[in-house]
């Protein structure tokens, strides 16, 4: 019989293809046009030039972390280059990377100086550095696209990094992976002048504003994770989302790092329906799995881990090489955030016998007021013979069931997943503007805490921010400006355009 997964999911993925625009998120648009014309991350695409979803932050951090920096880098001339120091990260007006140390050539001529990043290498001339004495002493100008050959040029005594075709020969990476707000960022005023804008706008402005900026962020998501499905599949986005949602903070690196080694369909192939199956195999990949000969563990644990093995040794040879377990953060983390723990739920949510993308589907189908309460009752109730009953490996059984995915990691995977994956579809799109208004609350974190100290002032209600939607608009805000200003609030423009939009109300 012929095979026909591969058109199934073909025509699965053209469903996720409504359109760029994202009607249902109406009022990402007045954010956009508050912010347009003064942030400079926040600007429609030019469509004379290669689109790139992300921020210049995002490769600051490529640049700054040899973790996720190519070890194999050339100019566009053609040369090796080999970062001895990427240069100290700049807070302050001027280039991005003070006294950078780079080996070029085949000489490993030494050269110094300063770095400069941009999307694009034309971004030089367009952000006005060329007559900015600050930016004098840039020996190294890395962009993200080649440009045309006018761009070879465009600094003079620059070398020309290109990091595209570098980035996507390395394993495993992808940009979501990259939490830019672990990375250095300037200090704040002690009254940060947006605070002092912001205090004249009338309350349900304040909301407004955070909720405008907050269908944006979802706005965000939705086209990048509809450019992925296109590339790739819905099958493999919604795995690959998923699985670095489970990873929490520490570990979304290394969970999509696995998702791209372990794809969907090869998953579901060999697991055959069985999510003990797809558990060892999710395990074994990761480099996780632990020897079953110790004697260390209890009994049960150890008889349980000689299943998992056995599973393991008749898929391992056919299969890429396993992950180190040096790529995970294993130590200060709560039980129920361990990774051998939480691939465990993966393995429940994607080697059952249904796939999960029609589970998710079904829960589109019903009213958007249900989408919530369907979605927590199917990942809560995830139940595994071992798990569901312990915290760690060698703990004792708990009087208690333990959900594998727990009501905060289930809420954040609503919200950031599945809510922007059907903005995405024909069918769907249209109840995702229904759906926020009924967003489950999702946790607090110190960063949606810290912006809100910023733009409201120390004394501020926490009820601004209490609505889901308004914490994704915080987070949007920090990451358009408070995250790429390096002038401790003296040259950003945050506080102008909200001047502006108080004088024109």
């Amino acid at each position: 019989m012929k095979n026909t997964a591969p058109i199934r999911q073909a025509m699965r993925s053209e469903a996720y293809a409504a359109g760029p625009h994202f009607p249902c998120f109406a009022r990402a648009s007045q954010y956009r046009h508050l912010t347009q014309s003064t942030a400079a991350c926040v600007h429609e695409s030019d469509r004379r030039r290669p689109a790139f979803p992300y921020s210049e932050r995002h490769l600051h951090c490529v640049w700054h972390d040899p973790g996720l920096r190519p070890p194999v880098l050339t100019t566009r001339r053609g040369e090796s280059v080999t970062v001895e120091h990427p240069g100290l990260w700049n807070h302050e007006a001027g280039p991005d990377f003070i006294g950078a140390v780079l080996l070029i050539g085949e000489s490993r001529r030494r050269v110094v100086g300063d770095v400069e990043i941009h999307i694009h290498p034309q971004d030089w001339k367009a952000h006005g550095h060329a007559q900015d004495p600050r930016f004098d002493d840039v020996r190294f100008h890395v962009t993200y696209f080649p440009g045309d050959d006018d761009s070879l040029n465009t600094v003079p005594n620059a070398e020309q990094i290109v990091l595209k075709d570098a980035l996507a020969a390395l394993p495993g990476f992808a940009f979501e992976q990259i939490d830019t707000t672990a990375y250095p960022y300037g200090a704040r005023a002690d009254t940060p002048p947006c605070s002092t804008v912001l205090a004249l706008y009338q309350p349900d402005e304040r909301e407004q504003l955070l909720k405008a900026a907050g269908e944006e962020r979802l706005r965000r998501k939705a086209e990048q994770m509809q450019r992925s499905v296109q590339e790739f599949g819905v099958d493999q986005v919604l795995y690959e989302e998923v699985l670095t949602a489970l990873g929490y903070k520490h570990n979304k690196r290394a969970c999509r790092h696995l998702a791209r080694l372990l794809p969907h369909a090869t998953l579901r192939e060999l697991a055959d329906g069985d999510p003990m199956k797809g558990y060892a195999l999710l395990l074994g990949m990761a480099g996780l799995l632990p020897d079953p000969s110790s004697t260390a563990w209890p009994p049960e644990t150890q008889s349980w881990l000689r299943q998992l093995w056995q599973i393991w040794w008749r898929h391992e040879q056919a299969l890429p090489s396993a992950m180190n377990e040096s790529a995970w953060r294993l130590d200060s983390l709560r039980p129920t955030n361990h990774p051998v723990r939480r691939l465990c739920g993966a393995a429940h949510l994607f080697c059952a016998a249904e796939p999960l993308i029609r589970k998710v589907e079904r829960c589109w189908a019903n009213d958007p007021a249900r989408w919530t309460a369907s979605w927590l009752e199917h990942c809560t109730s995830c139940a595994d013979p071992f798990w569901s009953t312990r915290l760690t490996l060698r703990g004792e059984q708990q009087a208690k069931p333990v959900a594998l995915i727990g009501k905060a990691r289930a809420t954040a995977i609503l919200v950031n997943v599945l809510l922007p994956l059907a903005a995405g579809h024909a069918q769907y799109s249209a109840k995702v503007l229904t759906a926020l208004d009924h967003l489950p609350q999702e946790a607090e974190n110190a960063l949606v805490k810290q912006t809100a100290y910023y733009l409201f002032g120390r004394d501020h209600s926490p009820s601004l921010y209490r609505d889901t939607l308004a914490r994704q608009g915080l987070l949007q805000i920090f990451h358009d400006f408070c995250m790429s200003d390096r002038s401790r609030c003296a040259s950003c423009t945050f506080p102008q355009t909200l001047q502006r939009h108080l004088e024109q109300r």
